[in-house]
Parts: structure tokens; sequence; C-alpha cells
């Protein structure tokens, strides 16, 4: 059946140790992940793929939302978000665009992990167990540099080439000991700055 989810796959990590050190706050980040057949598969290119989208991006962005809820422990408790997809090898990238890229998926992740911002993501062509690191940024303040981390996401035997990975993906804070500042610690770019440097030979 096109369309069919295969499987769902969730990884939750935390991080409780950097260099060393113990993390002030320790984060968890997680993943959830369904392996979708592929409903434009050797299909050849087709001008409007809406009526698939509309009927199978929600129920995707559903049952990833819910265990990524679960995961993390709530929906208050999720402070970053991000989405991806891989598609095999029998697809095209706007396949992957396809999912992840309307309101049917993205509204629908957005507003049931109470976020506001653009979500940020990731898409490739790839075959089974690529790897993808899948972006996050804070669900609300997207600027917010402390919640700029990811995730790394990897199926073993997908996609096989009729199938599109979907990945939703949030953290519980921002990434251990965050310390760079934001737009508004940030000090004033001065004209040496901006100036082009030299670069340094190297003997």
């Amino acid at each position: 059946m096109t369309g069919a989810i295969r499987r769902i796959v969730t990884v939750v990590e935390e991080i409780v140790t950097e260099l060393g050190e113990p993390v002030r706050t320790p984060v968890r980040r997680a993943a959830a992940v369904a392996v979708v057949a592929n409903p434009w598969a050797g299909l050849g290119v087709q001008d409007d793929l809406s009526a698939e989208v509309a009927a199978l991006a929600p129920r995707v962005a559903h049952a990833l939302s819910d265990r990524l809820i679960n995961a993390l422990g709530g929906v208050g408790r999720i402070e970053a978000f991000g989405k991806a997809a891989i598609v095999g090898l029998d697809g095209e990238i706007e396949h992957a665009g396809a999912f992840i890229h309307t309101p049917y998926f993205g509204d629908v992740l957005r507003r049931r992990t109470l976020g506001e911002s653009i979500i940020v993501f990731c898409d490739q062509r790839a075959g089974a167990g690529t790897t993808l690191s899948v972006p996050l940024w804070h669900k609300e303040h997207a600027a917010t540099r402390s919640h700029y981390q990811t995730v790394p996401v990897r199926v073993p035997d997908a996609p096989s080439p009729g199938e599109i990975v979907v990945i939703a993906a949030a953290s519980d804070g921002p990434r251990p000991n965050a310390r760079i500042g934001d737009r508004r610690t940030d000090a004033a770019l001065t004209e040496e700055i901006l100036a082009r440097p030299e670069l340094e030979s190297v003997s």
C-alpha cells in the first residue's frame, strides 16, 4: 500500500558530561522516525503531489509528535525542534520536501509541540543506513543560539529505494553548557572586524 508506515523508531539520548565535566543541566534529545512507502516512487516526475501529501503527511506528523512528546516527558518540556527526511533512490528530493515542507506535516508538528518558530530542517536523497544530522533550534525564538544543535539519526535498513524516512526531532534544553551568548549580548561589529583579513602563510 502506497504511503504505508513500515516501522517507527524513537531515539533518545541524554548528555550528562562534556569534555569530562558535568553538564550544568542535563539535556535530552529525541528523534521520532517513520519509514514510509514512497507513494510516488517509480512514477516519474509528477506535477501535483498534493493529494498524497494531504492524505499521508498529517498521519505521520501526529504519530511522530506523539512519540516526541512522550519521549521527552510532556509537551511542556520541549524547547527546541527540527524536521528532516531522507528519500530513497527511486524517489526525488522533492518527495522528501513534499512530506516535511507543507502545513500537513510542519504545522501539525508545530502546533502539537506548542511552537511558534519556523521549523528548521534538512533533507537528502540517499540509500539505506545513511546518517542524517537533524538540526534543532528554539521552538519560539529561532535566533536563540543556545538551542542550535543536532540529533544524528540512522535507520540501518531504511530508506529502501522506494521509501522515505520522515523525522521529527526535539530537545528539552540547549546545547551542553551553552555559553556563546545571543544577539542581545554581541559586541558591535567594528570596521576592523568587517575588513577583509590577510591570510597567514603556513610554513
